[in-house]
């Protein structure tokens, strides 16, 4: 089997001595600092000079910043996650330019991830120890999984999150070994009630870790909102919120891990919608439902996982009306509200459960993308009047007649109408 080198980021815990942990806190604060500095820096160049400032100004503005008197505690920690503060500042501004990403925004204390990166002039790796600069002592890691056999990290990120937890990242380029080729094709339908359903017809239940919380999670933000601002009484408070939220966090990330791994390393081919969570989460009925589902995750694990373990993933159309059409002669249902769970074909009179007929569509779909070599995520056409024309999957073939996937597809001809 053939591998792919894939840089790779292996985390673990880990717990700081006093001295350590206000060494990093410091250090946290510097790099929230530049980075505030540097942002406003170029906003002010932009709106005063119409002047675009770089990766370089910035730096030599950083210099500067060390030998003033109100910034000279910039030059108590290490430069590297300084310098990293701005690298990151850059990718921002270039995400931003190339219409990626909105805005860059300035890091809050309260409400920003607190992390610092250290390269490898920063940091050092021996004998399984990890010694930072600015620390004479190495890192108290719990070494839950050992990095793959000679590799020595090239970046290491520091983290603390919410629940007072340590976290190191260390980065590492490694070999991954594909999966053994295979012939079998799933379809991924995303549910609330169940979590995915599968062309195949099983349904992997949801456990809804935040339902198993709630009721503790909800004592404990009561007892927060008690408490005065400020006040030593309301930190516990806040930290016994965080670290119950923190929990179902990882539950819900490790359950997502254990789907993930299991459909890329039984199917070659693994096909899914485009959906857009970010305006399916604006239902305020099903906003608690889908934030738990975490389907953006769901995705993003399986792009990545594809990619390594050389599977495919195909991507439809969102506006591909999968849960209306039937999947044995293609006959499309009229309104389907999402309380209808089961309803019956008028064209053939079969009775369809709504989320496996939507997967056996989804991957019948996805043979067809595949078939005509649209690539990985067709896209939709836009009318003149700037809005999403009429659905692409019905501009290419009829209302009726469409074979669908039942057990194995009968054909892919007429589903070239989706391919554009």
């Amino acid at each position: 089997m053939s591998g792919t080198q894939v840089k790779r980021a292996y985390k673990y815990r880990f717990y700081p001595t006093d001295a350590q942990r206000g060494e990093l806190l410091r250090t946290f604060g510097c790099v929230r600092k530049v980075y505030n500095l540097a942002l406003d820096a170029r906003t002010r160049a932009w709106f005063t000079e119409q002047r675009r400032v770089n990766y370089n100004e910035t730096s030599t503005m950083l210099t500067a910043w060390k030998k003033s008197e109100d910034l000279a505690f910039l030059g108590e920690v290490s430069s590297v996650p300084l310098q990293q503060a701005l690298r990151h500042l850059q990718g921002a501004f270039t995400a931003f330019f190339d219409k990626r990403a909105k805005y860059p925004r300035f890091k809050s204390r309260k409400r920003s991830r607190a992390s610092a990166e250290y390269t490898r002039s920063a940091f050092r790796y021996r004998d399984g120890q990890l010694t930072l600069a600015k620390m004479p002592e190495p890192l108290n890691i719990v070494w839950s999984r050992p990095l793959p056999e000679g590799t020595d990290p090239s970046t290491v990120t520091v983290s603390r999150d919410s629940a007072d937890r340590w976290f190191v990242s260390m980065l590492v380029e490694t070999a991954v070994e594909h999966h053994e080729p295979t012939t079998s094709m799933v379809g991924v339908d995303a549910g609330i009630s169940s979590l995915v359903t599968l062309s195949t017809g099983e349904k992997i239940t949801n456990p809804r870790h935040s339902d198993r919380e709630r009721t503790r999670l909800a004592k404990a933000q009561r007892s927060l909102a008690r408490k005065d601002k400020g006040s030593n009484n309301r930190d516990k408070a806040r930290l016994k919120v965080a670290r119950i939220q923190a929990k179902i966090t990882d539950r819900r990330r490790d359950n997502l891990h254990k789907v993930t791994t299991r459909l890329v390393r039984d199917n070659q081919t693994v096909v899914i919608e485009d959906l857009s969570v970010r305006n399916l989460m604006k239902n305020r009925k099903l906003a608690r439902a889908i934030g738990d589902a975490s389907w953006s995750e769901f995705r993003s694990m399986l792009e990545y996982k594809c990619a390594w373990y050389g599977r495919d993933l195909v991507v439809i159309d969102r506006w591909f009306p999968s849960s209306k059409m039937c999947s044995a002669c293609g006959e499309l249902a009229g309104s389907m509200p999402l309380k209808v769970r089961e309803w019956t074909c008028e064209g053939c009179g079969v009775r369809h459960d709504r989320d496996i007929n939507a997967a056996r569509n989804i991957v019948a779909a996805g043979l067809a993308v595949s078939a005509c070599g649209a690539g990985v995520r067709p896209q939709r056409e836009t009318s003149r009047t700037g809005r999403p024309a009429v659905k692409q999957e019905l501009s290419g073939a009829s209302r009726k007649g469409i074979p669908a996937l039942q057990g194995r597809v009968q054909s892919t001809s007429t589903f070239h109408g989706w391919c554009g």
